[in-house]
């Protein structure tokens, strides 16, 4: 199965946090999963560790790349057509590194492993 990882999903990954699904854990862990993580989420990594609303966040966000690298997962870029579509979508969620994956998931047709039930305004299909 091929998904992208909401911030929260791939942080919790990282740390071993309860909080991610057995879903999560398992798809995560299945060597036959795809799994695909946003610069979005490099951003908002970097940008949270930087404001201190990232507690811990700071090793992370020093390299979030390599973090990403070492498990496996995809990296995928942020391009036009990307920042375009989440401009048009429509004012649900505002939080703008969460209409960006909402329109790389719609954009690649894939869904979400993330908790945030507000993605499910974006037509997006969700998965937790």
């Amino acid at each position: 199965m091929t998904f992208l990882l909401d911030t929260h999903a791939l942080l919790w990954w990282l740390a071993g946090d309860e909080r991610l699904s057995l879903r999560g854990r398992e798809l995560m862990g299945n060597t036959d999963s795809k799994v695909i993580v946003s610069a979005a989420s490099a951003w908002e990594i970097c940008t949270k560790a930087r404001l201190g609303k990232l507690p811990g966040g700071e090793a992370l966000a020093s390299d979030v790349r390599s973090a990403v690298s070492s498990q496996g997962f995809t990296q995928l870029d942020i391009t036009f057509a990307h920042a375009e579509r989440a401009a048009r979508l429509p004012g649900l969620h505002r939080d703008p590194f969460d209409r960006m994956l909402a329109a790389q998931a719609q954009e690649l047709d894939v869904p979400i492993l993330s908790t945030d039930a507000l993605l499910d305004g974006f037509g997006v299909r969700r998965i937790w």
